[in-house]
């Protein structure tokens, strides 16, 4: 029997909080890192990824929205069965809004996450480290960020992700077009039922539906032939710089390496974790205030929840076959792709539905012509890379899919739309909270 070891991801702990301009705002960035670490460490799937993502910084911008409302009006009413969160006034007295918000993160990742349990010593670390200006109670702000988050909860646990273990288990479909499990570990499809958890402002998981696929067809002058041979070309002809794109936009938390009869989990972001920390970089090179990058991740967390949940109901539906699973059963029967191929059907592209949605709306936000060096993925062995805008590394992270291997050309067109459409209908349904984040310099 094979056995898969996955490493324990140690979390560091910051120990100074400083309240002072221009950290707050880098402090919140931090603590989603540590999210995003613990996600990692959980291997958590890129669809889960995006849910915790859009439920903590909805937490964190409604904390702030009770200190501000008109500024930072409530998203009650705007998200779908969303009913905002109600406190007694008295709550806000003597408490500090900058700390509610960054121990917010912790709170509601804490109930939120698998190994939620590993934020409290991050929360105690917080709470005995911030310093403030203001005559505030701390351990009242703490009171207010936990009803809150138990508040937060109860919209939680209505979006049906608790009903989804209950549902039907997924049965492979008989056929060459269809999707199969894909070595080395030929792990069973991920999340089938996804498209029934709640959305938040798409009206459902169908809103968007791309067009149909190009169907399974042997016949070298067939649609689905020719693309799957350009998969197949890329295999042998991608350049080094497309090499290197195909690499750093991986982002498969799944991915194993094997030697012998073991298999070692490799630690990797999910694709909204790389966008998280796009979002991060942004800000901090914008040098915007702590509660603009609360509402930047917010809604880029948002839209990243209801893209995936839109592209995975389209992935259940066609169902289709993987390029590793054809190009070895029509073209060559020893072919491996650049990348592994991740657990689930292959129509349409994750990567190019969710990174089309967080270019529409990080652009809306910060603007269209936004250079910024990316080392989201330093700190799994890659290189960073450059680009001059969101978009920029949107259409480069769609054609990684090509590059290595692991999607068809129509997969990342559609995809390409369907995020669009995603990112563009956030933005008109929630106008309001599109204001432009201007930089303010510490």
């Amino acid at each position: 029997m094979k056995k898969i070891i996955v490493p324990f991801l140690f979390i560091c702990i910051a120990s100074q909080v400083k309240a002072q301009p221009g950290s707050l705002s880098e402090q919140y960035i931090r603590n989603l890192k540590q999210v995003t670490d613990v996600m990692v460490n959980d291997v958590a799937s890129p669809v889960a990824a995006s849910r915790y993502y859009a439920y903590i910084t909805l937490a964190t911008y409604e904390l702030q929205s009770l200190y501000a409302p008109q500024t930072y009006p409530s998203m009650k009413g705007k998200l779908n069965g969303f009913p905002g969160f109600q406190l007694a006034s008295e709550l806000l007295t003597d408490t500090d809004s900058e700390l509610a918000v960054l121990l917010g993160i912790f709170k509601a990742a804490e109930k939120l996450l698998p190994s939620g349990y590993m934020f409290k010593r991050s929360a105690d670390s917080l709470m005995q480290a911030y310093r403030s200006d203001k005559k505030a109670d701390r351990p009242k702000t703490a009171v207010l960020v936990d009803s809150v988050v138990k508040q937060l909860m109860v919209y939680v646990r209505q979006d049906r992700f608790n009903k989804l273990n209950n549902m039907p288990r997924y049965v492979l479909l008989e056929g060459d077009g269809y999707w199969k499990p894909t070595p080395p570990v030929f792990m069973a499809p991920i999340e089938p039922h996804w498209n029934k958890v709640r959305t938040f402002f798409l009206d459902s998981a169908q809103q968007f539906r791309v067009k149909p696929p190009a169907p399974y067809d042997k016949r070298p002058t067939s649609s689905f032939y020719k693309q799957l041979y350009e998969v197949y070309a890329y295999g042998q002809k991608a350049t080094k710089e497309e090499q290197e794109i195909a690499n750093f936009w991986d982002c498969n938390p799944f991915a194993v390496q094997q030697i012998g009869h073991i298999e070692f989990g490799l630690k990797k972001i999910s694709p909204g974790g790389h966008w998280v920390g796009i979002a991060g970089i942004a800000c901090r090179n914008a040098g915007l205030p702590l509660h603009e990058t609360v509402r930047v991740h917010t809604l880029l967390s948002l839209a990243l929840a209801d893209a995936f949940i839109a592209c995975w109901d389209e992935k259940y539906r066609s169902n289709r076959v993987r390029p590793e699973t054809a190009i070895r059963k029509l073209i060559d029967p020893r072919w491996k792709p650049l990348l592994q191929t991740p657990p689930f059907p292959e129509y349409v592209s994750g990567h190019s539905v969710a990174s089309n949605a967080a270019a529409e709306v990080l652009t809306a936000l910060l603007g269209d012509a936004v250079s910024y060096t990316d080392d989201t993925e330093v700190e799994f062995g890659l290189p960073v890379r450059k680009y001059t805008s969101f978009n920029q590394a949107a259409a480069e992270a769609s054609v990684s899919r090509l590059y290595g291997g692991i999607h068809y050309r129509d997969a990342i067109d559609q995809g390409v739309w369907q995020g669009r459409e995603v990112g563009r209908l956030m933005i008109r349904k929630l106008g309001v909270f599109f204001q432009s984040a201007k930089a303010t310099r510490p």
